[in-house]
């Protein structure tokens, strides 16, 4: 999955994600590394997320006067919550599925 061509978004979990997806796309991936792999992107999300605070709180405060590199740091929070929710949905998509399979 390339995603350069999304307007130049260039976010590094982003891209992390899409190669271990190909790596894995040969190899069976157990349980514990995919949770892994989703509690990190969470932790990313929530760094990005800080991040954006921060610069907002700093522009605020008049520390900082770029409005490009702020709105720019906020959009890249932006992407990465909505493509975490993305994968909570389809994760609780799947449990649901899993759940109403009959044995």
């Amino acid at each position: 999955m390339d995603i350069s061509a999304l307007h130049s978004v260039a976010a590094d979990y982003v891209k992390n994600a899409a190669e271990a997806a190909k790596q894995a796309a040969g190899q069976e991936k157990e349980f514990d590394s995919i949770l892994q792999s989703a509690m990190d992107m969470i932790n990313e999300t929530n760094d990005l997320q800080n991040q954006s605070e921060e610069a907002v709180m700093k522009f605020a405060l008049g520390y900082a006067t770029n409005t490009h590199e702020l709105n720019a740091i906020q959009e890249k929070a932006d992407i990465a919550l909505n493509y975490t929710i993305a994968v909570r949905d389809k994760m609780l998509e799947a449990y649901k599925e899993i759940m109403n399979m009959q044995i």
